[in-house]
């Protein structure tokens, strides 16, 4: 029997299923793909939803999503349009015999183009959704400033949200417009079919009609960001920023003219092309070319022979703009001036009056102090204090200024031994408690005086909830409620364990398992029996990286603080900047950012890891704006025990101060001459000279009864040393924010801090006991010297700190130097520096005459010479030697005896 016909079919057989195979395969490998592809984004969707962010999510997603599907539609449709013509053109112009069969081949071609269409498409989508997504959620949803521009009368909004986008738009289009008619003009130089084919003409006629309508938009925008600008031409800037005398008589129109002329030459170029008269096409770019040099000319001769022999009588309106909405956009306009007598008023009464500020004078650093805590709280080596910060607490019914930090926890400095999946992902979860010492009191070493410390942590409040699990280390992701306990602190010879009690997290239960083993790399959770069913995931621990996650178009300060609720729990507060670059005549303080507000506050509790978006300017536009963006994503009712502890970020105050420092002149001549600038002025820290920073002061202002929490930043003259003025921020409850700006007498002189560090140094005794203490091995670190206002004078304080060169060694405050008027004093403590200077300024009602003890005279024994110097030399120098032994040795308490010593020979030496 012949077999040979089943043979055959079964091989046809087996071909379709194999065909079939290979389809199934195929598709199953595209899933594949697509599904690993997708993990980001179903992780990051699970994550905000567990936070409650899920609409913030979807909004932005949203927003790209129509982005990118217009992008891909006007690409793609532009793109085919483009393509199918030039091919039409070519088969009617060409006939089939001389072109390729694909192009001829309906089917074929039609598919080549569609495909190329697409590509060119997904590239328009990706560009387009990149870019625009957040200038398009802000045009839909944008708030009114209500303030017009002088010039063109248009609302701030429009220069904030719709010019951006309008440009985005016009650049975008007009970029396709030049690359399709660059393709067609490629395509139609092929037989010249740009003279001979009607279709070809038509095809490129029109995309330059386009070219011509987006280039001409784009000079009808031109005016507006004269506003934005001190640019006049390409060689030279205004002395005003926004609109000046050049822009107004030729920028301006300028920018109409070409507008016109885009249009009219891109007409004639269109006429020319179909008639066939390349060359004349060349005529409109070149009277295009020309009026654009042109224009740049006749800029350059009037800034240069009309407004620079004259500017400010040319400039003199638009300086008055300038200086109008720079101050707007810093929010400097409603600072109000006032007098400072800076009288030598100090007495034994007014230091009584301000015992508080006084008492919160803070003779503490915070480069010295993280060494500290550092060395004598860590406890162990896996935990670390990444830094300092300051705030303020009621203890004991008495407002206090103090340094709080907290101690977190580095796995990576777990022994090697401990390094193990388990230890790293489901027991080693979380930092333990803070740190919290006075800023004004040390020990008889010279060491921080604790608040909080030790490990339970103990002190003056009680901490609840001591464990951190979300804090500014760089945490990965760890499992909690799993199956092992988690570690507290060491206790005895075991550990103090815990587990986590909150919900916050995200269940690893089912697909979410799955989906973030992926995710995270960390494959050891799908296997592990020790994940149970109401196990969680925290991720994204460090606390910038989670806020910038869920709001990624606010910018952070870089420097986050904890604080302790009243319920003893632990929480971070972030400071997030809303900041903008087209803000009309305002000067950018960087990368042309010119309008910035610290709107928004952001609390993370460190154990749950929940994060609020706290509204602490309501009345901002641009909060506004993404308030219509993002309704769910800020919270308005903020608790009492989180504003009690809201603090001005430094950095927005540095930036307002800098540019107070110059826009405080209301006189437009003065303001144009720069007569009357305001510098930040420099101290001596650490040795160096370095730029001054602001300071938080404790401290009661005039008209008001009670002591509040006050950050400070002095001013100098622009070439002198002298104090001029000092510039602070209030931030205590409702008056949070408030600005205030004290000017000193112009015709008393005020010293400036680096005056009072030249004058430490001038000082006979104080710089022989600095460089005593220098010699041996010791290292004299000045520390932060701080002017404080004490009603209608003022004082000045600076810790000086002594460190061996010992590794190991601990830098200690062992003097502080105080200065008011003419007087410079330096004393063990600050106590003892006030009485001196008391002494010196109010002998007759100073502590130490009440006490009995002689008025000291300041002309006793200024000549007379130290009896027995040689011998007292040698013995403070063996004593020196000693103590740095002891030093060397680690024996603090012997250390400080020899230095006790010490302080009391050179204290004979001064009386």
């Amino acid at each position: 029997m012949d077999f040979t016909v089943f043979k055959n079919k079964s091989a046809k057989e087996r071909k379709k299923l194999s065909k079939g195979k290979s389809i199934t395969l195929l598709v199953i490998v595209l899933l594949l793909i697509v599904g690993f592809l997708s993990v980001d984004f179903f992780t990051d969707l699970i994550w905000m939803d567990s936070l409650g962010f899920r609409n913030v999510f979807t909004t932005v997603l949203g927003s790209k999503v129509l982005l990118a599907g217009l992008g891909f539609i006007v690409f793609m449709i532009l793109s085919a349009v483009t393509f199918f013509w030039i091919r039409s053109a070519y088969i009617g112009h060409l006939g089939h015999e001389k072109l390729p069969p694909m192009m001829i081949h309906k089917k074929t071609g039609n598919a080549i183009i569609l495909v190329l269409a697409a590509v060119i498409g997904l590239i328009g989508s990706i560009l387009v959704q990149e870019i625009g997504w957040e200038p398009l959620l802000k045009f839909m949803n944008q708030a009114s400033f209500g303030v017009e521009d002088p010039y063109f009368g248009m609302d701030i909004s429009f220069y904030m949200f719709t010019l951006p986008l309008l440009k985005i738009m016009f650049n975008l289009l007009l970029g396709l417009a030049v690359i399709f008619f660059l393709i067609e003009a490629g395509c139609y130089s092929v037989f010249g079919m740009y003279r001979k084919s009607k279709k070809a003409q038509i095809h490129m006629g029109i995309t330059l009609g386009f070219v011509g309508l987006f280039l001409a938009g784009l000079h009808m925008l031109a005016p507006y960001e004269t506003l934005l600008t001190n640019k006049v031409n390409l060689f030279q800037e205004s002395a005003v920023y926004g609109l000046s005398y050049t822009d107004k008589l030729i920028n301006i129109p300028t920018s109409y003219i070409l507008a016109g002329v885009a249009v009219i030459g891109t007409v004639w170029m269109i006429i020319a092309m179909n008639r066939g008269k390349i060359f004349s096409m060349i005529l409109p770019i070149g009277v295009y070319l020309v009026l654009v040099v042109a224009g740049q000319l006749a800029s350059v001769v009037v800034q240069s022979f009309i407004v620079s022999p004259n500017e400010f009588s040319k400039e003199e309106p638009y300086l008055a703009h300038n200086l109008e909405y720079t101050k707007a956009a810093y929010k400097l306009a409603n600072i109000k001036e006032q007098e400072h007598p800076a009288n030598d008023s100090l007495n034994v009464e007014m230091v009584e009056r301000n015992q508080k500020t006084i008492e919160n004078v803070r003779i503490n650093d915070v480069r010295p102090l993280e060494d500290v805590y550092d060395q004598t709280q860590t406890i162990r080596p896996y935990y670390s204090f990444n830094d300092v910060d300051m705030d303020r607490y009621w203890v004991d019914g008495k407002y206090e200024q103090v340094f709080i930090s907290a101690r977190e926890l580095r796995t990576e400095d777990l022994s090697d031994q401990a390094k193990t999946w388990e230890n790293q992902n489901l027991r080693y979860t979380h930092g333990y408690g803070v740190v919290m010492s006075h800023v004004n009191e040390v020990t008889p070493q010279g060491q921080p005086k604790y608040m909080l410390n030790n490990l339970p942590p103990q002190g003056v409040m009680e901490i609840t909830r001591p464990q951190i699990y979300f804090g500014e280390e760089s945490y990965d992701e760890v499992i909690v409620k799993s199956k092992k306990d988690e570690f507290d602190y060491p206790q005895g010879g075991d550990n103090a364990t815990s587990r986590f009690e909150a919900d916050n997290g995200i269940p690893m239960t089912g697909l979410n398992r799955l989906l973030f083993a992926i995710n995270t790399g960390n494959f050891r959770m799908l296997v592990s029996d020790q994940i149970t069913e109401d196990s969680l995931l925290l991720q994204t621990r460090n606390i910038v990286e989670r806020v910038e996650r869920i709001a990624p178009f606010f910018t952070y300060d870089s420097d986050p603080y904890i604080f302790v609720r009243d319920d003893g729990s632990l929480a971070w507060i972030m400071d997030a900047y809303l900041t903008e670059e087209h803000y009309p005549y305002a000067e950018p303080y960087k990368n042309g950012k010119n309008y910035i507000r610290n709107s928004v506050k952001v609390v993370i509790d460190a154990y749950t890891g929940e994060v609020n978006f706290y509204v602490v300017d309501p009345s901002d536009p641009l909060l506004q704006t993404y308030q219509n963006m993002f309704p769910e994503l800020f919270t308005v009712d903020i608790p009492k025990d989180v504003q009690a502890h809201f603090r001005y970020p430094e950095h927005l105050f540095k930036i307002q101060a800098s540019k107070y420092g110059t826009y405080h002149m209301s006189n437009l001549e003065v303001f144009y001459n720069r007569e009357d600038v305001w510098h930040f002025p420099t101290e001596k820290y650490y040795n160096k000279d370095v730029e001054m920073e602001p300071y938080f002061v404790t401290m009661k202002l005039p008209d008001y009864e009670e002591e509040e929490f006050i950050m400070i930043q002095p001013f100098t003259p622009k070439t002198r040393q002298n104090m001029i003025a000092w510039m602070g921020v209030r931030n205590d409850g409702e008056h949070y924010g408030e600005m205030l700006v004290y000017r000193f007498p112009k015709q008393k002189n005020v010293y400036g801090p680096q005056q009072i560090e030249n004058r430490i140094n001038q000082d006979s005794v104080i710089s022989q006991q600095l460089n005593l203490w220098s010699q041996g091995g010791s290292e004299v670190i000045r520390g932060n010297l701080l002017a404080i206002p004490i009603e209608d004078t003022m004082l000045y304080v600076e810790p000086i700190y002594i460190e061996s060169s010992n590794e190991t060694s601990l830098p200690e405050v062992k003097q502080v130097v105080v200065a008011y008027g003419d007087y410079i004093v330096m004393e063990e403590n600050f106590t003892k520096a006030m009485e001196r200077i008391l002494q010196i300024v109010d002998p007759e009602n100073s502590r130490t005459e009440e006490k009995g003890q002689t008025k000291p005279n300041e002309n006793d024994k200024e000549d007379e010479p130290i009896k027995e110097a040689e011998g007292i030399l040698l013995e403070v120098s063996d004593l020196f030697d000693q103590y740095q032994d002891a030093l060397s040795k680690g024996e603090w308490t012997k250390a400080a005896e020899l230095m006790t010593q010490i302080e009391s020979i050179l204290k004979e030496l001064k009386q």
